[in-house]
């Protein structure tokens, strides 16, 4: 692995455990850009520690209370003594590059020394690395501040983001939905400003999933632009590590940090005698102005659940033709029958994670034998972990058969780029919103970046019921800035880009308090005299509502129940919750709302229907209005 400095530490700091209280920032950094971030140091309006602290109080707030993202596993205990530092080198001999004094989030399984890597798991809870990953000492080397490391699904061997170190994360623009995986610990926290942007690692989806479940862009960069040494393997032949961002442009100014040769990953020998890519100096608003993509029909569904997804991706492409784009409809020949049987991941993860740890001094297991011997796995993970740790020989004729396997795809797709004549592949991230937490996740596309080694961006496109959905764009062996060129145009011109409603400003360091919904003045009584009365508030954090009503002018028995209606995305109304049950006249309601049903409510398009014997289809109809 590549040293790096070597640092002294006194404290480690769970994210669960009270840590000492310090002053809130009062720098508002909500979305702010890696380049915002900066003109406020460069102008002194703000300094590196503040910024630090500005994210820390956001974390403190809503990752383990209000909304409980639960993204963080860990925080380092020398991010502000980092931050500081960094602020006096500026003040001295001004800054190291774009990165410099900005703080970032590791997926748990970046090698840090001042930070366990536990990759998830509670059997590596006490896993100290000696030193840095690669792309982590080139951050430190940046300017960078290592901000703490970020939940993922368990040994990265899932898409859901659930794990016995951290728990299930949840999706900041919907808490009962999961953020994707398995770096979806990254992409909540980012989606959530709890970072200017964070890392994860894709062996097959892992990156582009959460970019698409959390409204981020990000890269699964060709196998071997970026090294992943120092990354704990889930199976080295499809492992890749980089970024996650709120924009392109911070994707680009975190990759030109990142990407590069590393003598101790052999695969990024693939970078010998060519000039390394420049992803900031590449972006051009213009860039899909000539471009040809092609629309891999096959990889959109053909389910209902899958059509909204497919929909959007499509209105998406429509604006790329706006913008410049010609497209055609393609299919990859014998695409089914090539990556069938491609994927390694079930035979390289026992040997690849015996080489982490014969690497790693003082590591607490030497192979996954162990981690399962400890009962520290997680339920869901440990049927899949018991299956991957069968294999009793290294290079099985079934491991070297899904190898063999793996050119001939590869070969086809760039084929079908080049009989084309296209710059790009484009189909749905992922073609299902993201799954309810307890339900698998369908719909995922990623074998074919993952099984090729091809280079896939996932740019969002727009929001399903609230959630987002990410379009995902595949070009040639080492065209990632192209790609990132085309995901810059796009997103200029549309600014897909949507703040979690469960993750609000905080003012003065803290997080805001509930806000009075009134029932709207008028329609709170019919003709016959009944009436509903009574106070409702919104927690704007937890995205709960709650409801102290009553009904007046009517019988209990008479009362059929009183239901909370959202509009239907098709027309029409349906019903979001039973406030009142049959029989009563009063009740004490809390409604833990999903991302559409806030929409609903911020459009002023929420309401109580009052249901009687004489009236069953509605007596009275009273809308809420939270701008009182």
């Amino acid at each position: 692995m590549v040293r790096s400095k070597t640092y002294f530490f006194l404290v480690l700091v769970l994210v669960t455990i009270a840590t000492p209280p310090r002053a809130a920032s009062q720098v508002a950094v909500v979305e702010l850009s890696i380049t915002e971030l900066q003109d406020l140091m460069e102008s002194g309006r703000a300094t590196s520690v503040e910024i630090t602290q500005a994210y820390l109080d956001r974390i403190e707030a809503y990752d383990q209370r209000g909304p409980v993202i639960n993204s963080m596993v860990w925080l380092s205990p020398i991010a502000l003594s980092q931050a500081a530092a960094l602020d006096q080198e500026r003040a001295e001999s001004g800054p190291r590059g774009p990165m410099h004094g900005i703080p970032i989030i590791l997926k748990d399984n970046y090698d840090t020394p001042e930070m366990p890597t536990t990759a998830g798991t509670l059997a590596l809870a006490s896993n100290y690395a000696p030193d840095d990953a690669f792309q982590v000492a080139r951050l430190r080397e940046a300017g960078a501040v290592i901000l703490g490391k970020a939940n993922m699904h368990e040994l990265a061997s899932g898409i859901t983001t659930i794990s016995s170190m951290g728990g299930q994360t949840r999706n900041p623009y919907d808490l009962t939905r999961n953020p994707g995986g398995s770096s979806g610990g990254t992409g909540a926290a980012i989606a959530a400003s709890f970072a200017a942007v964070g890392w994860g690692s894709d062996t097959c989806g892992s990156i582009r999933i959460p970019a698409a479940q959390n409204d981020l862009v990000g890269l699964r960069p060709t196998k071997g632009l970026s090294s992943i040494d120092g990354i704990i393997p889930l199976a080295a032949t499809q492992d890749v590590g980089g970024p996650l961002a709120r924009n392109v442009r911070d994707l680009a100014i975190a990759l030109d940090v990142t990407v590069g040769h590393d003598s101790n990953d052999p695969a990024t020998d693939i970078l010998a005698g060519r000039p390394l890519p420049r992803f900031v100096a590449s972006l051009d608003e213009e860039a899909l102005r000539g471009a040809r993509i092609g629309i891999l029909e096959a990889y959109f569904g053909t389910a209902p659940e899958e059509a909204a997804a497919g929909q959007l991706v499509r209105r998406a492409i429509d604006r790329m033709v706006e913008l410049g784009a010609d497209t055609i409809t393609i299919d990859v020949p014998d695409l089914e029958e090539l990556i069938t049987g491609s994927g390694v991941i079930g035979f390289e993860t026992k040997w690849d994670l015996l080489d982490y740890f014969s690497n790693t001094p003082g590591a607490p297991v030497s192979s996954l034998g162990e981690i399962l011997e400890t009962g520290l796995v997680h339920e869901a993970l440990t049927p899949r972990m018991r299956a991957r740790n069968q294999p009793e020989e290294r290079n099985s004729e079934e491991y070297l058969a899904a190898l063999a396997k793996r050119e001939p795809l590869r070969e086809a797709v760039e084929a079908t780029l080049n009989r084309n004549s296209l710059d790009a592949i484009v189909f749905p991230t992922v073609r299902t919103i993201p799954s309810v937490i307890g339900d698998p996740q369908r719909g995922s596309s990623c074998s074919l970046g993952a099984n090729t080694g091809l280079p896939s961006i996932s740019v969002p496109v727009g929001f399903v019921s609230g959630v987002p959905i990410g379009m995902e764009l595949m070009a040639r062996t080492l065209e990632d800035a192209d790609l990132v060129a085309m995901a810059y145009a796009f997103e200029q011109a549309t600014d897909h880009r949507r703040i979690p409603p469960n993750t609000p400003a905080l003012s003065a360091g803290a997080a805001p308090s509930a806000v009075v919904v009134a029932l709207r003045p008028g329609q709170t009584e019919n003709a016959s005299g009944l009436s509903l009365s009574g106070n409702t508030s919104l927690n704007p954090v937890s995205n709960k509502l709650l409801l102290d009503i009553r009904l007046r002018g009517v019988e209990e028995a008479e009362v059929l129940g009183v239901v909370l209606r959202v509009p239907h995305e098709d027309g029409g109304w349906q019903v979001a919750d039973l406030v009142m049950r049959a029989g009563q006249a009063s009740a004490r309601h809390v409604v833990s709302m999903t991302s559409r049903h806030r929409e609903a409510l911020d459009a002023g398009e929420m309401h109580l229907l009052v249901l009687t014997r004489a009236d069953p289809r509605g007596a009275i109809m009273v809308h809420l209005d939270p701008s009182h």
